[in-house]
């Protein structure tokens, strides 16, 4: 049983490292795209329609791919980053690219929902464009930002999952090698359940912080 905790508290945090990093990576870079969908488009305070329509095509592109065959066709790519394609680095690589453009869309429907008269109001007002996305457009956002934020990094639980199934190591790979190889219940049940936990507690988190930032 002791050999079973310390295999599940290591894989735990082999899986937090790779769903923490690969979040965070795909904020930062993930919202800065949002923006520029947004506000290149049609009516946007940055109206750049080839821009638009280049950054919306390479979106829909990774959006599309399901992310065992992403992973896999990324592996020189991966290979060329981190000097491997085994292990949580090598996933973080394929995670991040895969969730950049999920949560990109997310976060892009949320700017969008944003009262085009609090905008009118700003700009009448002789703000500049860029203090307008600033302190208008991602405020306003921002419930709707974590509220997508929260369903990229439970989807992230679920890939890094996937990704652990073939050598990235985690929950994935614990409950492929210990759990499903060696038809061990007991492993897959504990997997199974530390997951249930994991996502349990990063959704309600993310739903109280959302609700905290509403002031609507």
């Amino acid at each position: 049983m002791s050999l079973l905790i310390e295999r599940l508290l290591q894989a735990g945090l082999d899986t937090l490292l790779m769903v923490g990093l690969s979040g965070a990576l795909a904020l930062l870079f993930g919202l800065p795209l949002a923006v520029i969908l947004v506000t290149s488009g049609q009516g946007g305070l940055y109206q750049a329609p080839r821009l638009h329509r280049v950054l919306g095509g390479l979106v829909n592109l990774f959006r599309s791919v399901p992310f065992l065959i992403l992973m896999v066709a990324l592996i020189p790519f991966t290979r060329l980053i981190v000097g491997t394609t085994y292990g949580v680095w090598a996933a973080v690589v394929p995670l991040t690219i895969a969730a950049t453009p999920f949560f990109a869309r997310i976060a892009e429907v949320s700017l969008r929902e944003v009262e085009q008269g609090l905008i009118e109001a700003a700009q009448a007002m002789g703000c500049k464009r860029w203090h307008i996305v600033l302190h208008v457009l991602l405020p306003e956002a921002l419930p709707g930002i974590v509220g997508g934020f929260t369903i990229t990094l439970v989807s992230l639980i679920g890939s890094s999952a996937m990704a652990g199934a073939i050598g990235a190591g985690g929950l994935g790979d614990l409950a492929y090698r210990y759990g499903y190889q060696r038809f061990d219940s007991q492993v897959m049940l504990s997997v199974i359940a530390l997951l249930v936990v994991l996502v349990s507690v990063i959704q309600l988190g993310g739903d109280r912080l959302a609700k905290g930032l509403n002031h609507r």
